[in-house]
C-alpha cells in the first residue's frame, strides 16, 4: 500500500516586525528540487548557500542564505530548508508566497515541533520545552526550559517508568505462580523497591510544583484601608515610582500591576484602591475592582498602620477576605511607630512589621513570599512542569500509594501499578490521545 504523501509546510519563523535577518522555514520530503528552483542551484547538505531567492519569472526576490538539512538529520526528521533573508515584513511575505507557489502550504501553529515529535526526534516534554524556552520570562525559567529541551526531565520520567516496569514484572509473576507469591515479593524486596520509587516520584513532583512558579509566578494583591502605604510598598518592591503616593486618601482609583523577580520567581504585584465606604462613583468602581483582584489572588498582603494596629475597619476588611487565600498582615510605617522590623504570629496569622518608605523589613517580606510560594531556593533542580505534567505525576503518586497498601492483594496491586505507569507515560507522549496532542501544539507560535 502506498504511504500517504507528506505535505510541504512553510512559515515565517522569526518574530513579526523589522530586523536585520528574517527566516522562512520549510519542511517536507524530497526538498532538494524545491531548493534548486528557489535559489537557482543545488545546495549542499548543512552548508550555507549564498544566492538570490528567485520568483516564478526568474527575477530576484531577495538575496540571502539557504540551509538544507536532509532527512532524517533535521529538527522535524524530514527535509528542512531555512531561508535567511533580510528581515522586512514585505520581503518575508514575498518569500513565503514563493514557497506556496512551489507547492508548500502555510504551517499550522506548532506544526514543525509536532512533526519532530511524530517522527521521534523529540518527545512531548521536549516539544513543550521549545515553547517554554521562547516564552520564558526569567533567566531561571529559560535555564529550566533548556534542561527539559535537552531531555533531563524526560530521562527522569523514563527512569521511573523503567522501575515501575520492573515492579510490575515481579508482581505479575506472582499471578502466574500464586503458590510462590510470598517468596517472590519477599526475596526481591518488592515493598522496599516500591517505597524507594515513591520517594523519588514525590521528589520529582515537588520540584515540578516549584518549577510551575517559574512559568506562572505568584499573584500578590496589596489590600487595605486608604493611606496605609499600599502604593509606597508597590514602589519599594518595584524599585521605581510606579504608583502615585500622596497624603490624600483614595488616590489610587484602579489596580496597578507590576511584575518583579525574587530569586528568579516572577511576582505579579497588584496595588488596589483603598477599601472603604465612599460616595465617589469613580472610587466605588475602583473598590469593586479591588475585590475582584483579591478573589483571584494567590496571596493577599493586608496592610495596616503600625501606629494604630488592627482597627475595627481593618477587622471588617479581614472578615471579607476569601478564606482559601493565603493572607499576610503587613504592619507598615514602622519608622513612624518607632518600632523595628520583625516577623511574628498573632491571631493565627503571620505579621510582618516594616517600613515601605525606608525599606526596613522589605527583606522579611521577600523571604515570606518565597516561603508561601514553596520556593526552596534550589533553582537548578526545579522542573518547568506544566499542569498536565503535575496532574500525571499526582495520579502516579496516588496509584503507587494504593499499590503499596495492596501488596497483600496482588491483582489489585498490579492494576494500581499499571495505572501509575500509564499516567507517567502520558508525560513524554508514549501514551496519549490525538486530541491531547492537538491541544498542546495548537498553543505554539507559527514557525515552531
Amino acid at each position: 500500500m502506498e504511504s500517504p504523501r507528506i505535505e510541504i509546510i512553510a512559515a515565517i519563523a522569526t518574530a513579526p516586525g523589522r530586523g536585520g535577518i528574517g527566516v522562512v522555514r520549510v519542511s517536507g520530503m524530497d526538498l532538494l528540487p524545491f531548493a534548486g528552483t528557489l535559489i537557482g542551484k543545488m545546495p549542499l547538505p548543512r552548508r550555507a548557500t549564498l544566492g538570490h531567492f528567485l520568483g516564478a519569472d526568474g527575477t530576484p526576490i531577495d538575496q540571502g542564505i539557504l540551509l538544507y538539512f536532509p532527512a532524517p538529520h533535521s529538527f522535524t526528521g524530514e527535509d528542512v530548508l531555512e531561508l535567511q533573508g533580510h528581515g522586512g515584513p514585505v520581503v518575508l511575505q514575498m518569500l513565503l508566497g514563493r514557497c506556496l507557489e512551489l507547492g508548500a502550504r502555510v504551517a499550522e501553529p506548532g506544526e514543525f515541533s509536532k512533526r519532530a515529535f511524530l517522527n521521534d526526534k523529540i518527545d512531548l516534554v521536549q516539544a513543550e520545552a521549545v515553547a517554554d524556552l521562547i516564552e520564558a520570562g526569567t533567566a531561571a525559567a529559560a535555564r529550566s526550559a533548556l534542561r527539559s529541551l535537552s531531555g533531563e526531565f524526560s530521562r527522569e520520567v523514563r527512569e521511573l517508568v523503567a522501575r515501575l516496569t520492573e515492579l510490575r514484572t515481579l508482581v505479575e509473576a506472582t499471578l502466574d505462580f500464586p503458590e510462590e507469591e510470598i517468596d517472590i515479593l519477599r526475596d526481591t524486596d518488592a515493598a522496599q523497591r516500591l517505597g524507594g520509587f515513591r520517594v523519588d516520584l514525590d521528589s520529582l513532583l515537588a520540584r515540578g510544583r516549584a518549577g510551575r512558579l517559574l512559568r506562572t509566578g505568584l499573584h500578590v494583591v496589596l489590600a487595605g484601608l486608604p493611606n496605609v502605604g499600599k502604593s509606597s510598598l508597590l514602589n519599594r518592591l518595584a524599585g521605581e515610582e510606579r504608583a502615585i503616593v500622596t497624603e490624600v486618601p483614595g488616590t489610587t482609583r484602579d489596580a496597578i500591576r507590576e511584575t518583579i523577580q525574587i530569586e528568579g520567581i516572577p511576582l505579579h504585584i497588584i496595588d488596589t484602591a483603598g477599601l472603604r465606604e465612599t460616595e465617589d462613583p469613580v472610587e466605588k468602581i475602583g473598590i469593586e475592582r479591588a475585590w475582584r483582584e483579591i478573589e483571584r489572588a494567590d496571596v493577599v498582603l493586608q496592610l495596616i498602620d503600625s501606629r494604630s494596629g488592627i482597627t475595627p475597619a481593618d477587622h471588617a476588611v479581614a472578615v471579607r477576605l476569601p478564606q482559601g487565600i493565603e493572607r499576610i498582615v503587613v504592619e507598615n510605617k514602622s519608622d513612624l511607630a518607632r518600632q523595628g522590623a520583625a516577623r511574628f504570629s498573632a491571631g493565627g496569622r503571620v505579621h510582618l512589621r516594616l517600613s515601605a518608605k525606608s525599606g526596613e523589613g522589605i527583606g522579611l517580606l521577600r523571604d515570606e513570599l518565597l516561603r508561601v510560594a514553596g520556593w526552596t531556593g534550589h533553582g537548578e533542580d526545579v522542573v518547568l512542569a506544566r499542569e498536565r505534567h503535575l496532574e500525571a505525576l499526582g495520579v502516579a503518586a496516588e496509584k503507587s500509594a494504593l499499590a503499596a497498601r495492596r501488596l497483600d492483594r496482588i491483582e489489585l496491586c498490579a492494576e494500581e501499578l499499571r495505572l501509575a505507569q500509564e499516567a507517567l507515560s502520558r508525560i513524554t507522549g508514549e501514551f496519549g490521545a490525538d486530541d491531547l496532542l492537538g491541544e498542546i501544539f495548537s498553543r505554539f507560535c507559527i514557525g515552531k
